[in-house]
């Protein structure tokens, strides 16, 4: 019997949360950015809790409105590096952005860390946005790359880095003392690369990992985002703020990986999400509304005046809506603005509101509730076509992912959504996805 379709869980690892105000709670600890014994707990709870993945974001540059957890934190590979000694089955993912380094340095850190996890690691790729303004001038450039230049070297470096994680086959390295054979030359392939961007000889110094290479993730939101995202990706990260929008994008997204040659079932989507979990409906409003009420309005008008900096936001206050400031008309040449526009003309938020949902931290009424509400809406996003599963992006750390692992977490698994126990050890072993082929290897079609 074909085994019952089960949802993938991811946890969002960002210091004391996805809440911009969390840090400031009684009981959070503002440090937690650069403590890897509290990184290391994460990981574990998300490990005790039999999550596919931990996942670390990543930024190049910040600025004073950037979010409080991103000012003071962890190089994202380095820290998957240290929290590989401190799980052993959970997986890894880093955020990496394919314009500011070179393919070669990045294939080596990837693959030395799906080594030394042995096989649980896994890619972030990014193109990098510029959000705080300043992104290129911290790499001696004058102007930030923009869209479609960066899509174009972003297609050619996956391609370089995957062609050099294929430098050697599986059985390259034979250790034939009595020969004096370290290794088969006919099992070594240099990639001699040249394209628009880079240029590269290769081979790579280092071997393939149990699960072949570590595992794509992306999380295009503009056109050309989500068509190289069709193209490469192989866990797809998006957040969409009601079901019937999560839905529409799940349909479409498939048919543009079914456009690009790919089996739309060897891709898997999952879903951002930011429960507020309560004993009750009033007790989970009540954290929500505590946590809000941290949030000062000069943070909240100082980050929507440069993030929409075609408005004036002087004249507005966090509970002016999003309509009379006037953003359900904004034609903004930034295409992130884009993904924005249909809560703003069907919701109407509030600038509070708006920041919160901008920021990654925004809590729909049906993720506000008791484990029960928060499983049963997983429940129908899941079975009816909106999500193969979930990024657990909580607004507080640990308490959130504690709750969600404790109380909601076995709901799941009563329903037989949700694994009891691992069953592989790499991360493509838990997600479902083969492992690749070598481009080098006989009977390889790449060959």
């Amino acid at each position: 019997m074909a085994r019952k379709r089960q949802m993938k869980l991811s946890a969002y690892l960002v210091g004391t949360g996805m809440h911009a105000s969390s840090w400031r709670l009684e009981e959070a600890d503002p440090g937690a950015s650069i403590d890897i014994e509290y990184y290391s707990k994460l990981a574990q709870t998300a490990e005790r809790g039999k999550f596919d993945m931990a996942f670390l974001a990543d930024s190049l540059a910040i600025n004073e409105q950037s979010h409080p957890n991103i000012l003071n934190r962890f190089e994202p590979i380095t820290l998957i590096a240290a929290l590989a000694g401190a799980t052993s089955r959970i997986g890894l993912v880093a955020t990496a952005s394919t314009s500011y380094i070179e393919p070669f340095n990045l294939a080596r850190q990837f693959m030395s860390v799906d080594r030394i996890s042995k096989g649980r690691a896994g890619w972030n790729i990014v193109t990098t946005r510029d959000l705080s303004g300043n992104t290129a001038r911290n790499f001696g450039a004058d102007t930030h790359f923009e869209l479609e230049h960066r899509y174009r070297r972003a297609d050619e470096f996956v391609d370089v880095v995957r062609g050099l994680w294929d430098s050697w086959e599986d059985d390259a390295f034979v250790f034939d003392k009595a020969r004096g054979r370290f290794f088969d030359p006919a099992k070594l392939h240099r990639i001699r690369h040249k394209g628009e961007f880079f240029a590269v000889e290769g081979p790579l110094n280092i071997a393939r990992s149990p699960q072949g290479h570590p595992v794509l993730v992306q999380a295009g939101n503009s056109e050309s985002g989500q068509a190289f995202a069709a193209r490469v990706g192989e866990v797809i990260f998006a957040i969409k703020y009601n079901f019937e929008d999560a839905r529409a994008y799940y349909k479409e997204f498939k048919e543009k990986v079914a456009a690009a040659g790919r089996n739309p079932g060897d891709v898997y989507v999952l879903q951002g999400i930011s429960p507020v979990i309560g004993a009750s409906e009033e007790e989970a409003k009540a954290k929500q509304k505590r946590i809000e009420a941290f949030l000062p309005e000069e943070t909240i008008i100082g980050f929507l005046a440069d993030y929409f900096k075609e408005v004036d936001f002087s004249r507005f206050n966090p509970e002016t809506t999003a309509q009379e400031a006037g953003l359900n008309t904004l034609r903004a040449a930034n295409p992130d603005y884009g993904k924005h526009q249909p809560v703003i003309a069907r919701e109407n938020p509030t600038l509070r509101e708006l920041y919160s949902l901008i920021i990654g931290s925004f809590s729909g009424d049906h993720l506000v509730g008791t484990p029960e509400k928060i499983a049963n809406t997983l429940e129908q996003w899941f079975l009816e076509g909106a999500a193969d599963g979930f990024m657990l992006m909580a607004p507080v750390l640990p308490e959130g992912l504690d709750q969600f692992v404790n109380q909601v977490v076995p709901l799941l698994q009563e329903r037989e959504l949700f694994r009891t126990e691992y069953e592989g050890r790499t991360l493509r072993e838990h997600i479902g996805l083969p492992v690749p082929v070598n481009r080098n290897s006989a009977g390889s079609l790449t060959r």
